[in-house]
């Protein structure tokens, strides 16, 4: 086999462990507080911390592959993520989870801004469609599948597996990195920009710390209000920053491209309108049908498949139409499909969900595949990694400021642990309308902004993203 393949293969497997403990601890959260005595505001870190420390270092890791390499800084990424399950499988006490959680993050963020990067170096213009599916598809499978796996393994051993289950295949993913993948990076690259580094990781924790802490104490409260002042200020300076470095993690003059623009609103709409909401659907499942982590996990599998069979379909598309003409109704699809969710009731059951699942699935799959061409597409292969790491950035900001946002807006109607069934609900079906809302705005702005014009034109040796011309010569 070619070893492009088998760099398909490794990068898959990487980004699908990964993205995979995104979800996957949803199911597990009640028997983590059972067996570490752990408080609510506990059970929130440990999904928070790894989606933080993911979306923080995401833009930094990306400038590091260019500078070091990019197949070396993926093994790194792997070995730092295996290590940091095995952590989190060994916990005894929230704080650790909390903090191996965070550690995970920070290998899954070297992970996943370098591995589009890697495909776009391995693949050249014929093939990229097809190696651009099948990450889309896992991208998305990975997401959804979290509470089937999780459900499995949390009913059948324990939910120190849902991290233990990481080492093996992690170890395989290591050695078919080091062994098949070969070495990239940008000629160009020579430093590193730990100003913008530091000023914005700071400013994204103080607006997640904000959104989560807002739940407990009140938006009105001083240590709130003091967390979403200190946020702007640091995210402000983050771009005064990057304005003056000479050479940007966040290269702005990116942002005067429509596309890249457009494709950054769709990172973020995509996991902050449909895969925000999966904790509390699973909580609702759980909590309100009363259905175990396994039943909640099959029924996921109704979203899930329709996912991963439109991601395939999307990938043959995507060298052949427009990527406006598959995100856009993609779009379509999640917003619609998240009203149609909308309207539960107390007497509802899990059919109320099955057309809205099914939908939001062929709408994940419309999306997610030409969106990885996209993070690459507007700039010259060599700019891959800092492109592809500014996208994935937008995709976990939308995973750790939707649940925030979500859960005060949740919370506001109804505490997950109390017994009102109606607050329950009423805090369900107002968040399913923010996502909804959320999905039809980035359905409009990406028709509008994604066009053709703004993909980087390459030569054929070069090679180019889906949805880029190719050209002989210059």
């Amino acid at each position: 086999m070619e070893r492009k393949w088998w760099t398909l293969i490794a990068v898959v497997t990487g980004v699908f462990m990964l993205l995979l403990d995104v979800t996957i601890v949803n199911v597990a959260l009640p028997d983590i507080e059972r067996s570490l005595d752990a408080s609510l505001a506990d059970l929130q870190w440990v999904i928070d911390a790894y989606a933080l420390t993911l979306a923080a270092l995401l833009l930094t890791a990306g400038s590091l592959a260019d500078l070091y390499g990019r197949r070396r800084t993926f093994a790194v990424g792997i070995v730092v993520f295996t290590l940091g399950s095995a952590l989190c499988g060994a916990a005894q006490s929230p704080l650790f989870l909390t903090l191996s959680r965070a550690f995970q993050g920070v290998g899954g963020a070297i992970m996943f801004s370098t591995s589009l990067a890697l495909l776009s170096s391995a693949f050249r213009a014929g093939d990229r469609g097809t190696a651009f599916g099948v990450f889309g598809a896992v991208t998305g499978v990975a997401v959804a599948v979290g509470p089937v796996i999780g459900g499995a393994l949390v009913s059948w051993l324990s939910w120190r597996w849902i991290f233990f289950v990481n080492i093996p295949v992690g170890v395989g993913a290591l050695f078919l990195t080091l062994t098949k993948v070969d070495e990239s990076r940008n000629p160009h690259a020579r430093h590193v920009d730990i100003v913008g580094l530091v000023t914005f990781s700071a400013g994204l924790a103080g607006l997640v710390y904000g959104l989560i802490r807002s739940n407990e104490v009140g938006w009105g409260s001083g240590e709130v209000v003091f967390s979403f002042v200190a946020s702007a200020v640091l995210l402000v300076a983050f771009v005064i920053a990057e304005t003056r470095v000479r050479e940007p993690m966040l290269d702005l003059s990116l942002l005067r491209k429509p596309t890249f623009v457009g494709g950054l609103i769709a990172a973020f709409a995509i996991s902050a309108s449909l895969f925000a909401a999966f904790p509390y659907l699973v909580l609702y499942l759980q909590g309100m049908l009363g259905l175990s982590a396994i039943e909640v996990g099959v029924r996921f599998l109704v979203l899930s498949g329709p996912i991963f069979v439109t991601a395939a379909v999307a990938g043959r598309l995507s060298d052949k139409v427009p990527t406006s003409l598959l995100i856009g109704p993609g779009f379509a699809f999640i917003g619609v499909a998240l009203l149609l969710m909308r309207g539960i009731t107390v007497t509802d059951d899990f059919s109320h969900l099955v057309p809205g699942f099914i939908l939001a699935g062929v709408g994940a799959g419309l999306v997610n595949v030409p969106l990885a061409s996209t993070a690459v597409g507007v700039v010259e292969p060599a700019r891959a990694g800092m492109a592809s790491g500014i996208n994935s950035t937008l995709r976990q900001v939308g995973i750790a400021t939707g649940v925030a946002a979500l859960g005060a807006i949740f919370s506001h109607h109804a505490d997950p642990s109390s017994r009102n069934p109606q607050g329950f609900v009423d805090g369900l079906n107002a968040i399913l309308l923010v996502g909804a809302t959320l999905a039809l705005v980035a359905a409009v702005t990406s028709l509008v902004l994604i066009r053709r014009s703004d993909f980087h034109v390459a030569t054929a040796d070069e090679g180019a993203p889906a949805g880029t011309v190719v050209r002989s010569g210059a």
